[in-house]
């Protein structure tokens, strides 16, 4: 099923996220192929006894998601019952990701090497569920396959050769090596904020956290979650100017614990 639209993908927020998307490939597709793809990541780690090893972190990140999941519905109405996945990876990469339809993956290496707060853990995963919110990984494959790079991804969304294999290799090539843009950064930024700031979670979290990012790519090359994800001076500001604007939201769901 070929797609083709220029619309937003979610409700604006408070943050005020709207630009209309280029999108060639259905979401349907993009799902399908991301529970196959994450699937296979989940069955090869835990082949080498890498998924979930640590009960407390898993319970730890679980209930971080569980707080901020409910949020997501602010910007769209359908992903609160999304088939969502959380798992832990053990690993020493800096790294964690959301794929479409919800299958979020937090590796120890970001948990442990950062020693992350809870809320700072909630603002690396609401930024992240925030690209699967506005489908940023949809907008990657539909941008290869309109500059011609993505053949065998235009084969896959038009039936041609199309396999269960096909569609999670996109969704594996847009997840984890075609870089975000920097739209797509910022609207993840922002969004990310504002979850966090309505499940309860400091947003002004998410400007130590890339603080220490930052400090983490200073020596011997950046964290795997950075490779794609510049941070610099105009991002802290920017996230220190929108976790102030959802600082309203926080102080209301303190409140109501």
């Amino acid at each position: 099923m070929l797609t083709v639209g220029c619309a937003s993908t979610t409700e604006k927020g408070a943050v005020g996220v709207e630009r209309r998307q280029f999108l060639l490939v259905s979401s349907e597709e993009m799902n399908q192929g991301a529970a196959a793809a994450y699937q296979k990541v989940i069955k090869d780690q835990g082949a080498k006894g890498n998924i979930n090893k640590d009960p407390q972190q898993v319970e730890r990140v679980r209930k971080i998601a569980a707080r901020l999941i409910p949020q997501t519905g602010v910007f769209r109405k359908d992903a609160p019952g999304w088939k969502w996945e959380v798992n832990v990876i053990t690993s020493p990469e800096i790294n964690a990701w959301c794929m479409p339809g919800g299958k979020i993956a937090f590796y120890t290496g970001i948990l442990e090497k950062l020693q992350l707060t809870d809320d700072e853990a909630a603002a690396i995963m609401g930024h992240e569920i925030a690209h699967a919110l506005r489908e940023h990984g949809r907008e990657r494959a539909s941008q290869q396959m309109a500059t011609g790079v993505g053949a065998s991804i235009a084969g896959a969304v038009l039936g041609i050769g199309q396999s269960g294999a096909d569609l999670a290799g996109m969704v594996g090539q847009v997840t984890f090596l075609l870089p975000y843009s920097r739209v797509h950064e910022t609207e993840a930024d922002r969004m990310g904020v504002e979850l966090a700031a309505r499940a309860g979670y400091d947003p002004r979290a998410a400007i130590v956290l890339w603080q220490k990012m930052a400090k983490m790519s200073g020596g011997g090359g950046p964290p795997a979650i950075l490779s794609t994800h510049p941070s610099n001076e105009e991002r802290i500001k920017d996230l220190g100017v929108f976790a102030e604007r959802v600082m309203p939201l926080y102080e209301q769901a303190r409140t109501q614990k």
